[in-house]
């Protein structure tokens, strides 16, 4: 059901909750392990790479929050108007690969609490777990959840900011090579954007301000900056954790290939450093969690009457089975590869689909107009992730060669 909305001021904070969501969601343990390596392989030159990801990000997510925010409907219930199945179809990736990803990020909130404070893996992963159940315990989860997302969102901008100012990065080089590069890499651009927008991640921003009931053309023009807004602040925090890094790279230090995250940190900042490392990735983990079972749990509501009648108990469900497979298990890194093989799928079928919807009145209605640049845009990001995503198919074909 979705929330009423009071007042302006309670739609602005659910924009923001939103915006939040999402980049937090994109910002997980992987986000920072990739950010690192990147920043080890290009040096200054990945930001003008952290740029260009930033630019199509934020044509993937106008696209998707424009066309869903005015429809008023989630992707999978989109998905089935314009093809009808397909929408299962969509559902069954996301919820798959979400459940996969959440056993990584409940196996990052665990290592952060034992970077932190020592404390082990399974005790951790079971403590973040509670954390993480208790939001969706509350009576008003959707608040809750917004709340919990933009105050660890912005302790971890912090963290890194800290870390910017005690590794004190070539500045001045890093603005030079964010707008002429010496050395382009495409293929880092790509792989940005498959982490930022790929999967779950897309939605969890659009689909929350559905549930909060911001919908419909009267509603436009907040769907439209509430989008670049989560890009922007995922842009934030990816470039100030490349200069925070770059700090330690520029100077000749050689990263730790198990751990480059933690060993920058380290090694920028000491044993303050690494404790500031366990903050930061428990923060990513935890707010990545919240954001996997959400979200997942959000294609199946309107697909399944018993998901929707109960929805907070499916996404506990959810948080419990991620949690029970890591404590027992470990990350199981088959499951992994076929996941993220199979997450690269998502974006171009769901943004191909929307893109379909944008130009169909029974889905958006008859006075919505669909900029025709940012659609052009949209399916050139379609092709390119399409192609990305047959490419990843690959790591499903090696595991079983």
């Amino acid at each position: 059901m979705a929330e009423k909305k009071n007042d302006p001021g309670s739609a602005a904070s659910v924009l923001i909750g939103a915006a939040f969501l999402m980049a937090t969601s994109a910002i997980g343990p992987g986000f920072l392990t990739q950010t690192a390596v990147f920043t080890d392989k290009l040096k200054a030159a990945f930001a003008f790479a952290i740029l260009v990801s930033i630019l199509i990000d934020i044509i993937v997510q106008m696209n998707i929050w424009r066309i869903l925010g005015v429809s008023g409907k989630r992707a999978q219930d989109v998905a089935n108007e314009v093809l009808p199945g397909l929408g299962y179809f969509l559902a069954f990736l996301v919820a798959l690969g979400g459940l996969v990803f959440n056993i990584g990020n409940v196996g990052g909130a665990a290592m952060g609490l034992n970077v932190m404070m020592g404390v082990p893996l399974v005790p951790g992963a079971i403590a973040s777990a509670v954390i993480a159940i208790a939001l969706f315990l509350n009576k008003e989860m959707g608040k809750a959840m917004d709340n919990f997302t933009k105050v660890l969102g912005v302790i971890m901008i912090a963290m890194v900011l800290f870390m910017v100012f005690k590794t004190q990065p070539p500045v001045a080089m890093a603005l030079k090579e964010t707008v002429l590069p010496s050395k382009i890499d495409w293929m880092t651009i790509l792989t940005l954007v498959g982490g930022t927008v790929g999967g779950y991640i897309t939605f969890a921003g659009a689909h929350r301000i559905i549930d909060a009931g911001i919908t419909g053309m009267e509603n436009l023009p907040k769907i439209s900056s509430g989008s670049v807004k989560a890009i922007s602040i995922t842009g934030i925090m990816r470039y100030l954790l490349f200069l925070a890094i770059l700090g330690v790279v520029a100077t000749g230090a050689v990263l730790d290939p198990k751990n480059p995250p933690a060993s920058a940190f380290l090694i920028g900042a000491g044993q303050i450093g690494y404790r500031i490392f366990g903050l930061i990735l428990w923060c990513a983990a935890i707010t990545s969690v919240v954001g996997a079972s959400y979200t997942s749990i959000s294609f199946l509501r309107t697909l399944f009457t018993k998901v929707e009648q109960h929805s907070r108990y499916w996404i506990i469900g959810f948080i419990c089975v991620s949690t029970a497979v890591f404590s027992t298990m470990g990350n199981p890194v088959a499951l992994l590869i076929v996941a993220g093989s199979l997450n690269g799928l998502i974006l171009p079928v769901s943004l191909g689909v929307t893109l379909l919807a944008a130009f169909n009145k029974k889905i958006v209605g008859a006075d919505y107009h669909h900029p025709k640049v940012l659609a052009a845009l949209g399916w050139i990001m379609v092709v390119f992730t399409a192609w990305m995503g047959f490419k990843s198919l690959s790591g499903i074909a090696k595991l079983f060669s």
